[in-house]
């Protein structure tokens, strides 16, 4: 008996020690529209509340006042009761109006918070003024590692990103391989990443300073340390922090971004002062290595009829040099269109043994 004492306190402690690691950024934001994904919670926490706390407080009350040596409850005995007006409409209609209240609260919020709905607002107070250029921020999502480009600036950074304060963001994110999820939750709500396809994402800090940004998606050996820091910082901050990085002598071109590609765990921040200016196209559009037709280029064609024989005889793959070059001798061989041609194309001729077909 001693000892349970000190060992309650103990676990007391324990457990007090692993909540001290929780953050309430979700609750805190510095981002307006993480603000109203706030509130929205809030208030559908409320409109709950307004159920589950009186059912609560008279389940106390009946179990207390309906005992079994309770005379109050033994003169108010009433075998035969079996309906009350007033106690149905009550059961009915607060629910009712909690679910039109949380329909109306859901319908508003799914319109108003839908990420690729541009930003209309700075906060509370202060509308997006006309002619406001948002600033564009290309997302990659690498094993395990974050890729920003900023095209408008001209630069790349891994595992670091920045914005100015009080400025509409545009985020366009993509994935090279696996599905990733982009989430700042001091900034805005989370969103996939996929590998050949394009989603977008608005926010916007209204408060500086240095905020954590992660992938709330399992992808693999080194999802835990897929992190990086988001800066919010004052106009003349941000341009220095550009200026910083146009001041690296590293070149993100197309055979260094799949040098980067490379699976890699706890990656350090890494600038790129110069980047290709379609890097981000060929990302998307899984066209990166050379002679490979992008996706958007196989949709056209697509929408024309197809590529029928003539485009049989387009399939090619990396030569055994090109490979090496790339680092890509430990990665699987891929088949990719290199070219396409028409059948009006007189340089073109269809060999007999195909032709029969």
């Amino acid at each position: 008996m001693s000892l349970q004492k000190p060992l309650r306190a103990l676990a007391a402690l324990a457990a007090l020690s692993l909540l001290s690691g929780c953050s309430w950024v979700v609750m805190s934001p510095s981002g307006d529209v993480a603000i109203q994904q706030r509130d929205l919670i809030l208030y559908s926490t409320y409109l709950m509340l307004i159920v589950i706390v009186p059912v609560i407080i008279l389940t106390l009350l009946f179990a207390w006042r309906y005992r079994a040596n309770s005379a109050r409850a033994q003169k108010e005995y009433a075998p035969d009761w079996d309906h009350s007006t007033l106690l149905e409409l009550v059961i009915w209609a607060i629910p009712l109006l909690i679910i039109i209240a949380l329909g109306a609260l859901t319908w508003t919020s799914t319109h108003l918070l839908d990420p690729y709905r541009p930003l209309d607002r700075i906060d509370a107070q202060r509308p997006v003024q006309e002619g406001t250029e948002p600033l564009v921020v290309e997302v990659v999502a690498l094993d395990w590692k974050w890729l920003f480009l900023y095209p408008e600036q001209g630069i790349a950074v891994v595992n670091e990103m920045a914005a100015p304060v009080d400025r509409p963001i545009q985020f366009k994110i993509t994935s090279s391989s696996v599905m990733n999820s982009f989430f700042i939750p001091a900034l805005a709500g989370q969103i996939y990443a996929m590998a050949g396809m394009q989603t977008t994402l608005h926010g916007v800090i209204n408060r500086p300073g240095e905020y954590v940004g992660f992938s709330g998606n399992y992808s693999g050996a080194g999802f835990s340390d897929m992190r990086f820091k988001f800066l919010g910082l004052a106009e003349a901050d941000f341009d220095k922090w550009v200026a910083e990085n146009r001041q690296s002598e590293n070149t993100l071109d197309r055979a260094a971004y799949l040098q980067l590609e490379q699976p890699s765990e706890r990656e350090p921040v890494r600038r790129y002062g110069t980047v290709a200016p379609d890097l981000y196209h060929a990302i998307l559009n899984r066209c990166v290595e050379p002679n490979r037709m992008c996706m958007d280029e196989m949709m056209a064609i697509d929408a024309r009829g197809g590529l029928g024989i003539t485009g049989t005889y387009a399939i090619t793959s990396l030569d055994d040099a090109t490979r090496q070059a790339l680092g890509l001798t430990r990665r699987p061989a891929r088949s990719y269109v290199a070219a396409i041609c028409t059948t009006d194309d007189p340089s073109f001729v269809v060999p007999e043994a195909q032709a029969s077909l």
